[in-house]
């Protein structure tokens, strides 16, 4: 009797024993990462390879002076001040941050943007971001053959309206030391009017 319930018991161990490892193997096993092959990994790198765009955004760098003009009412004479900009060029070449800071309307002003050449998008893109709001505004742009004249379309919540508005900005670069920003939005008519101009000089 003894011998036989020592069998039953080996018996029912071994019984678990292969099911056991029968649901082992049953287990799925985690999909394979897909192969990255010639092609893919070849149009990875060209997307992460900074060229002759991310050169131009390069001029930012450095250190920079700047007066501002601003129109906030067309009827009335423009509102004048006068800034620093400093700017870095990140991550390999990728990426241009420029930080400005200055007066606005008799207020400490400070702004930093980052801007950079999407290559697989094909254009230029911008984020910004001061002390006058708590959005960030984005917009993109695209460059004339020179590189001397970009112009960028985008939009941001206007705080008189609570609504977006949409904005342009025209870059012109006079030489390698010298640039121009006149920024447009809508005017009190609706129409298209130029609200701001930044000629920024390099140090």
């Amino acid at each position: 009797m003894k011998i036989r319930s020592t069998v039953a018991v080996l018996f029912l161990l071994v019984l678990c024993s292969a099911a056991v490892s029968a649901l082992a193997q049953d287990k799925p096993k985690p999909p394979a990462a897909p192969a990255v092959g010639g092609a893919e990994m070849e149009a990875m790198q060209k997307a992460a390879t900074p060229g002759e765009p991310q050169k131009r955004l390069a001029r930012l760098a450095g250190d920079w002076t700047f007066t501002n003009t601003m129109w906030m009412d067309p009827s009335q004479p423009p509102m004048k001040s006068d800034g620093t900009m400093h700017g870095v060029v990140l991550m390999g070449g990728r990426y241009v941050e420029h930080t400005w800071k200055g007066d606005m309307m008799g207020m400490s002003f400070e702004g930093r943007g980052t801007d950079g050449y999407d290559n697989v998008g094909k254009e230029y893109v911008a984020s910004w971001v001061d002390n006058m709001g708590t959005g960030i505004a984005y917009s993109t742009g695209s460059c004339d053959a020179a590189g001397k004249v970009c112009t960028y379309t985008g939009s941001m919540w206007d705080p008189m309206t609570g609504k977006k508005t949409t904005t342009k900005s025209v870059i012109t670069w006079m030489d390698d030391n010298t640039f121009k920003n006149e920024m447009y939005g809508p005017g009190p008519d609706g129409k298209e009017a130029k609200m701001m101009e930044i000629v920024a000089k390099r140090k």
